[in-house]
């Protein structure tokens, strides 16, 4: 019976290691999981934020004002006489 006991004992700290090493590695494959977490965190929230920033800055460059200023200025377009307006009829 003293050989049955000890391998029964020998297989329980086996067991007990083995289930300690499996706490241990799940603890830190937890935090590394967590801190990616925080880190895509991060960036969704830098991207959100440069994302608004840019449809701030696509209505600032399509705003009427700024359309008209940048053809009269630049493209030197100015708004057609009556006497050089032509009027085509649909058909």
């Amino acid at each position: 019976m003293p050989i049955r006991s000890f391998l029964s004992i020998a297989v329980l700290w086996v067991g007990a290691i083995a289930s300690a090493l499996a706490v241990v590695y799940s603890t830190q494959r937890s935090r590394e999981l967590t801190a990616e977490l925080g880190r895509a965190q991060k960036t969704r929230d830098e991207l959100r934020y440069e994302q608004e920033r840019l449809l701030l800055e696509r209505g600032a460059w399509s705003a009427y004002s700024r359309v008209e200023k940048v053809a009269r200025e630049e493209l030197k377009m100015r708004m057609p006489s009556p006497s050089e307006q032509i009027l085509v009829p649909l058909e």
